[in-house]
């Protein structure tokens, strides 16, 4: 699938003007004191894309703003002495309604989910939370949506089916409409030697019988034949997915992990994108991403955060 021509990031920027156009949302921002998590938060600002509320040390995040350069006065700042306690009361001023999103600042990414997948005091749901890369290839005509290389390791079929809904709830909730998803594997035969392949059949079955709804899904596939269509011709498979899919559903975190990355460095692309299945969507923030990406990221928690409240039940 060939780029259009243009601007190289015409993909993000569509969805940023988008989000922009909503107003900002107010955002919770977990133990911002480097300078990565600050120039975000100033940068979506910036955009009018949230208003940031910062919650952790005073001290350290003043610090790491004046060291940075980015004003942060007109900011709320909430005083937590730690990161988990930044992390818990975070969560907790979502829980209250004091926000619409939540944003990783530079604690880790496991000390911010644990407090948010928390039984009793956490932001779950009925659905198993999963990370969704919305990636932005420069080779491929579409945004490029990757699940889950970030949250669940080794995710079990009712695992899995959770993530197809998350990444096709958020493929609707940004307004890129019906997806074309494609359950990967190693191979495009259904074979007991390779389990995911068993796996892919299975949620492709659920999709026929309506437990899994509002996407195309098809699998398994390998990664040449999800993406080229001269590659899914070469194999002769017919599919309304092969060859132009819009959601790649990945075996393991492993194997999306290195996924992701392999565009990133070795295909120049740019890599947002949230965490879905929580009560809010969950933006996690890397010191490695493209200022563009954290604003993209910023976008497109915001559209999903305002679909979900159009329509509660998406």
């Amino acid at each position: 699938m060939q780029p259009p021509p243009g601007n190289r990031h015409a993909k993000y920027d569509a969805l940023i003007a988008r989000a922009a156009a909503l107003g900002p949302a107010v955002t919770v921002i977990a133990h911002p004191c480097d300078a990565a998590s600050l120039e975000a938060a100033a940068g979506a600002a910036g955009l009018g894309l949230i208003t940031p509320v910062l919650v952790g040390p005073r001290h350290k995040i003043e610090v790491a703003a004046n060291q940075a350069g980015v004003p942060i006065s007109s900011f709320r700042l909430v005083d937590a002495p730690h990161s988990h306690a930044a992390a818990a009361q975070s969560v907790a001023m979502i829980r209250m309604g004091e926000a619409s999103l939540l944003m990783k600042g530079s604690l880790h990414t496991d000390e911010l989910m644990h407090e948010v997948t928390a039984s009793e005091t956490g932001l779950r749901t009925e659905r198993r939370v999963s990370h969704v890369y919305v990636m932005d290839v420069p080779t491929y005509g579409e945004l490029l949506f990757i699940t889950d290389a970030a949250i669940n390791i080794f995710p079990d079929l009712d695992a899995k089916a959770d993530i197809v809904r998350n990444a096709i709830d958020l493929h609707h909730q940004i307004g890129l409409g019906t997806p074309r998803v494609a359950i990967l594997s190693a191979v495009e035969t259904v074979t007991r030697k390779i389990p995911s392949t068993i796996e892919a059949a299975a949620l492709c079955k659920m999709a026929d019988r309506g437990q899994i709804t509002g996407g195309l899904v098809d699998g398994p596939l390998a990664f040449d034949n999800a993406i080229d269509m001269e590659a899914a011709r070469m194999k002769d498979i017919r599919s309304e997915v092969a060859g132009r899919a819009q959601i790649l559903v990945v075996p393991d975190l492993e194997a999306g992990n290195m996924l992701a990355k392999n565009l990133t460095f070795l295909a120049g692309a740019d890599a947002a994108g949230v965490v879905a299945g929580a009560r809010v969507p969950i933006v996690l923030t890397s010191r490695a991403d493209s200022p563009r990406a954290r604003m993209a990221s910023c976008a497109i928690a915001v559209l999903a955060a305002e679909a979900r409240r159009r329509q509660p039940s998406v």
